[in-house]
């Protein structure tokens, strides 16, 4: 199993402090926006060759696990 952590980093001088892939300034955000537009990982890796698989992964693992702890409106 892929662990987020490995692969997403949060850096206050890095694209004001959203998470980013480790090494690069490409946003979580980013990815998951790709993703949802229905670009490839595929795509993603042949755009961004500096990139892996499991970075890409990562992004929907943090994505759901900020989703998860989202305390719901009572």
């Amino acid at each position: 199993m892929i662990n987020y952590r490995e692969h997403i980093e949060i850096d206050a001088n890095v694209r004001f402090g959203r998470p980013v892939i480790k090494g690069t300034r490409i946003s979580v955000s980013e990815v998951l926006n790709w993703l949802a537009n229905e670009m490839s990982i595929a795509e993603i890796l042949e755009d961004y060759p500096q990139l892996k698989k499991e970075a890409i992964q990562s992004c929907l693992l943090y994505a759901a696990d900020k989703e998860h702890n989202i305390r719901i409106a009572s």
